[in-house]
Parts: structure tokens; C-alpha cells; sequence
């Protein structure tokens, strides 16, 4: 079964902008050293009234959206050899440079799933 790195992060709806083209950046040097998919998504229907809604977990202030992101490899392994090469690559380097990122970091969810469904 797949094995998938998830994200769900506030971004200020100014730096949207940003974001997307940092994450399509991002998005090719993870493809480019092995992950199967990659993608980013931005909140639209958010107040579903049923669990626990994406804004009540990471609790975006005014004028910020939910985002969530996900990438797929072939199993846990394969995520551990890909994000290795990912970390040296130096496009990436340039991207996490202290205040290049459009959102807030330290408010970032992230962690690694094993897919029990793949339907």
C-alpha cells in the first residue's frame, strides 16, 4: 500500500500567491526525486457542522485559510529515500530560507500515514 506525508497549515490569504508557486517549486523537486503525487490544497467548504472542522484544529486568524497537502510514495521506505534527497536538494534550500516562507511554520500539522484504503 501507498504511504503519505500530510500537511494542513493556516496561510494568510495575501500570500496565497506565494504559497502556490513555492509549493509548485516544491512539488516538482518531490516528483523529481521519486513521490508518486503531490498536492496542495486550499480551504473552500470549511464549516461543514459535522466533526471537527479544519479551522477549529488549526485555528486560522483573520484574513488566513486552511490549506492541506499531501504526498504519496510507494510505501514508508520509499517517502524515507525520497525526503532524504529532497532535504540536499539545493532548489529546496532556497525555498526554506528563515522568513521565505509565506505562512506561519511553527503552526504547520504534519505527519506520516499508512493507507489503509486505496479504492
Amino acid at each position: 500500500m501507498p504511504y503519505v506525508d500530510g500537511f494542513v497549515l493556516p496561510v494568510p490569504k495575501k500570500k496565497l500567491p506565494a504559497y502556490r508557486s513555492m509549493s509548485a517549486k516544491a512539488g516538482k523537486v518531490w516528483r523529481d526525486h521519486g513521490a508518486l503525487d503531490y498536492k496542495e490544497c486550499v480551504g473552500d467548504d470549511l464549516n461543514t457542522g459535522m466533526g471537527m472542522p479544519f479551522p477549529k484544529l488549526v485555528k486560522p486568524k483573520t484574513g488566513e485559510t486552511v490549506v492541506f497537502s499531501y504526498i504519496v510514495f510507494r510505501s514508508r521506505a520509499h517517502r524515507d529515500k525520497v525526503n532524504a534527497k529532497v532535504i540536499k536538494d539545493p532548489r529546496l534550500a532556497k525555498m526554506m530560507r528563515l522568513g521565505a516562507m509565506p505562512f506561519d511554520v511553527k503552526r504547520m500539522a504534519y505527519g506520516g500515514f499508512k493507507v489503509i484504503v486505496d479504492a
